[in-house]
């Protein structure tokens, strides 16, 4: 029968088990972790001396997978790692023995492996890493517990040696496989998509439903620019185009995605970048206006939409040039200028009939209508997050009474007014500005960045961008919340003092994905280019690999020849006095009793006879004897290691 855990053992084995749970509680919906964690401290609290009735358990169990079911409504990769977390969060109700408590362990080392499948990032590793570290030495007490060993002299810092020994046996092998082992281009299967998906611009657009990303400062994406950088008020950041509108929300015209790329007439190439993403678990991709090309992997509608054939859900890179557009579409097709001019009827009579109304008092002249929308939300309208709730005919009361609004309700007013005057109009989604981090030289941008602005379509020119929102704040549209520092750090980040301690965070952050997570097929066929060699073919990294294997198989056999080093400090010194007797030709025999060794060695060196044969006596009654405390014990073993033959 398995022996029963003491106290200290129970004390170490739920700090292993808390830790492992942390990484993935982070990462699941806020009222789940808090009720897991309720959950489990309760059943830690109740567990403590006594088994839980199995009616309580299923209790605990049911509140667990409640919540989870609660938050989570369908199946994928987030409500699996929440499941797991509720079960976890039961588990130690049935650990009392050793091996009970080997099981929670196990089970418990799924949660920070897990963490992965929703967040990839420095942080989770290294929770993870602190996790799986103190479970290793808890695995090793439970073997000491199990061995009859004293847990009273039980050395955490031992244990951490030997486990560090442990890793250095293998680490060679790891990084052999993580550089060298040829990568595929893409996943070995295709894992399920998240229930809860990250925050992203969304293909929609309804009114307030922009507010939770306009205050969200977590990043949507890194960029590196070489060579020439656009000014701020130059990034805008192209997401999707919307056309369809039912008088609250926006929707794109699908009939195009499948439609002939765009007509686009760019200058000459002027900015070269690389894009990080982070993942959204969407297909919608936002870069700088307007890309050279579509890249691989991608496709492009012909209102400039770009969608990857794949959700995003991995950090995804990708090395881009971009110019700015002459001309957009110069003809336009009968079935898009219908579209750009259709609007849903009965709603929100006094804008249509004031754009109808400027149509009437500048004749042909589109420019001029589009000036005079612009010079009235120059004079008379204020930029704010603060709007009151939309009713049927939002758009008037924005218009004519509020005036107060942000990006979403400026450019909804706009293009509502131009297609009322017979301009063909359309909102645009995406990103603008960006926020430039001095530590890395590198510019972010944030999910608060998310903007929308119009276009419409002017003879001879085609589609032109014309951002409503800028007449009022400039400085709001290329900062979003210039008020904010960036970065997610919450009511400190307002504190300037604390914006370095982001900068260098998020650069550790781009570092990590520079390093780790953007190590892909393409960048280790590129890893030799410095020396000249400017692809490896997976033949050749095959090789390598084989050849960088055999090294660190010969290091760990090497290691492993060495023999596991004695974990007792006091039989280290005993052997150490051994060996150093033995290079004299007096080592001692595998049978031969510590006094006859030395009594025999003494023979052979009269002048070290008695203090050899008091330590042998010592060290005899220190091993064998009851009741030698551990200051005797250290105490004998620095003689030890001080004695010379």
């Amino acid at each position: 029968m398995s022996a029963r855990i003491d106290d200290g053992t129970r004390r170490w084995l739920l700090a292993a088990w808390a830790l492992c749970l942390v990484p993935l509680l982070l990462q699941l919906a806020p009222v789940t972790a808090l009720a897991t964690a309720t959950v489990g401290a309760l059943t830690v609290a109740m567990s403590w001396r006594h088994t839980l009735p199995s009616v309580l358990k299923l209790t605990l169990i049911a509140l667990a997978v409640g919540a989870v079911v609660a938050n989570y409504p369908g199946i994928g990769r987030d409500t699996g790692c929440a499941l797991l977390a509720a079960l976890l969060a039961i588990k130690p109700a049935e650990t009392a023995t050793v091996r009970d408590a080997r099981s929670l362990v196990g089970f418990a080392l799924f949660a920070p492996f897990s963490t992965f499948l929703l967040d990839a990032g420095p942080a989770s590793l290294a929770l993870g890493f602190i996790a799986a570290l103190v479970s290793l030495l808890v695995l090793l007490r439970l073997s000491d517990a199990e061995a009859g060993l004293d847990a009273v002299h039980w050395s955490p810092r031992q244990a951490l040696l030997a486990i560090g020994r442990l890793a250095l046996t293998g680490l060679p092998l790891a990084l052999a496989a993580f550089w060298l082992f040829p990568r595929l281009p893409g996943p070995l299967w295709g894992l399920p998509d998240r229930t809860l998906s990250k925050p992203g611009l969304s293909e929609r657009m309804t009114p307030g439903q922009w507010l939770d990303a306009l205050n969200d400062d977590t990043v949507a994406m890194r960029i590196r620019f070489t060579g020439i950088v656009p000014a701020r008020s130059e990034m805008y950041w192209r997401g999707a185009v919307l056309w369809d509108f039912d008088g609250a929300t926006w929707l794109p015209a699908p009939g195009l995605v499948a439609r002939r790329a765009a007509d686009l007439a760019l200058q000459p190439p002027r900015w070269r970048y690389i894009a990080d993403v982070e993942p959204t678990d969407d297909r919608l991709l936002a870069l700088l206006e307007f890309p050279a090309s579509a890249p691989t992997n991608t496709q492009r509608s012909a209102d400039g939409t770009l969608h990857t054939t794949a959700p995003m859900t991995a950090l995804t890179r990708w090395q881009m040039d971009a110019a700015p557009m002459q001309s957009f579409a110069a003809d336009l097709p009968l079935d898009e200028r219908q579209r750009a001019l259709a609007l849903p009827r009965g709603f929100n009579p006094r804008t249509v009939a004031l754009g109808q109304q400027w149509r009437r008092e500048a004749g042909g002249n589109d420019r001029a209508i589009i000036l005079r929308a612009l010079n009235m939300v120059h004079a008379g309208f204020a930029y704010s997050l603060t709007v009151p709730p939309p009713g049927r005919n939002w758009i008037d009361d924005f218009v004519f009474e509020g005036k107060v609004g942000y990006c979403q309700q400026f450019s909804t007013a706009f293009v509502v007014e131009m297609r009322a005057a017979g301009i063909p109009a359309r909102i645009v989604t995406g990103y603008a500005g960006g926020y430039h981090n001095p530590v890395g030289d590198y510019w972010v941008v944030r999910n608060s960045d998310a903007h929308a602005w119009a276009e419409a379509w002017l003879p001879g020119q085609g589609w032109t961008r014309v951002d409503p929102t800028a007449a009022v704040a400039p400085d709001r549209i290329y900062d979003t919340l210039a008020d904010r520092a960036p970065g997610a750090a919450g009511a400190l980040g307002r504190f300037a003092a604390l914006r370095p301690v982001w900068e260098v965070s998020d650069n550790l952050r781009r570092g990590w994905n520079d390093f780790v997570l953007g190590f892909n097929a393409d960048t280790q066929a590129r890893m030799f280019s410095a020396l000249g060699i400017q692809r490896v073919t997976p033949e050749t990294l095959l090789a390598l690999f084989a050849f960088a294997m055999a090294i660190a198989l010969g290091w760990m056999l090497w290691l492993l020849a060495r023999g596991e080093r004695v974990r007792d400090p006091l039989l280290r010194a005993w052997h150490a006095l051994d060996r150093r007797y033995a290079r004299k030709g007096l080592g001692r025999e595998p049978d031969e009793p510590a006094e006859a060794w030395a009594q025999r060695a003494g023979e052979a060196r009269p002048t070290s006879r008695s203090a050899l044969l008091a330590l042998a006596r010592r060290f005899s009654g220190a091993r064998y004897a009851p009741g030698t405390g551990s200051a005797e014990r250290a105490s004998l073993a620095r003689d030890l290691r001080r004695h010379r033959p």
